[in-house]
Formats: structure tokens, C-alpha cells, sequence
């Protein structure tokens, strides 16, 4: 049974559903049409972590030969993770793969020597595009997800 606010006619309880069937009971969030503050973090989560790949991958020159390249990546990547716009599972992966690469890169420069001129550096530091600013919880309707993975949630009996 779902409890409504008599006033507004608004349901006051979360409407995520679990994969058995059951429905969460947490009050849904002021700054959410259908969720509560815990589900409306994951939903936000996991639309942003799919829409910032692209762009947290993407490095100064295209590829990951320089340590340049890599730190300039690895910053977009702790800028979006402390702006709580991708799961801290998700940035601690995407970080240890971040310090492989820094490690392989006396490697990759015997085997591919390569130059760059500073002016051209400067230059490509200069056209290096930021992290866009995070989505708001209220620009997401309720149908924007099938269905959200499973949480680990504290109101799970």
C-alpha cells in the first residue's frame, strides 16, 4: 500500500522496484519526481557515468603516449567523481588503470620515440576541452531508466 499525501495527491514513498518484486520505503526526495534521495543518486549516477565515457576519455592528443595525456584524463576522472557524478567503484577501477598506463609508459616511448615542440603543447593544453557541468536530479523523468541495477541499500530486509 502506498501511502499519498491527502493535500498535493503525491505519493510520498520512493517508486523504485526491486528485481524480486518488492518496492522501496523510503520517502521519496523533494528534489526527485519519483525517487528517494538514495535511489535518485544512483539514477543520477549511472545516467551521468554513461554520458561522461566519452568525455572523461577522452585525451589531449587521442591517444595515452604522454603522461600528459593520462594526468589530463585522470583529472576529469577526480573532478566527475568528486562532483558524485559516477560511482566511486567505477573511479577506483578507472584510476588503477590510469597508474598501469602511467607505468608502461618508458616502454611505449623506446618503442615509439616521438616529439613535441612546446608552442604545440601549449597549444593543445589550451584547446583540451573540460568536464561539462553535472545534470541536475530534476531534468531525469521517471521513464529516463528501464530499470537501475540492484543496490546494496540499508532499507533492504
Amino acid at each position: 500500500m502506498m501511502n499519498t499525501n491527502s493535500s498535493t495527491g503525491i505519493a510520498t514513498r520512493c517508486q523504485f522496484h526491486f528485481s524480486d518484486g518488492r518496492s522501496c520505503r523510503m520517502l521519496r526526495s523533494p528534489a526527485h519526481s519519483s525517487f528517494c534521495a538514495f535511489h535518485a543518486r544512483q539514477e543520477r549516477q549511472l545516467l551521468e557515468s554513461q554520458r561522461l565515457g566519452g568525455e572523461i576519455s577522452a585525451s589531449l592528443n587521442g591517444d595515452f603516449l604522454t603522461a600528459t595525456d593520462i594526468n589530463h584524463v585522470l583529472g576529469k576522472l577526480f573532478i566527475a567523481a568528486a562532483q558524485d557524478r559516477i560511482p566511486l567503484r567505477k573511479a577506483t577501477a578507472l584510476a588503477f588503470l590510469g597508474r598501469v598506463m602511467l607505468s608502461s609508459l618508458p616502454h611505449v616511448k623506446q618503442e615509439l620515440p616521438f616529439t613535441y615542440k612546446f608552442d604545440h603543447w601549449n597549444e593543445v593544453l589550451d584547446n583540451a576541452a573540460p568536464l561539462s557541468t553535472p545534470l541536475s536530479l530534476t531534468n531525469f523523468p521517471p521513464e529516463s531508466l528501464s530499470e537501475l541495477p540492484e543496490p546494496a541499500s540499508p532499507e533492504e530486509e
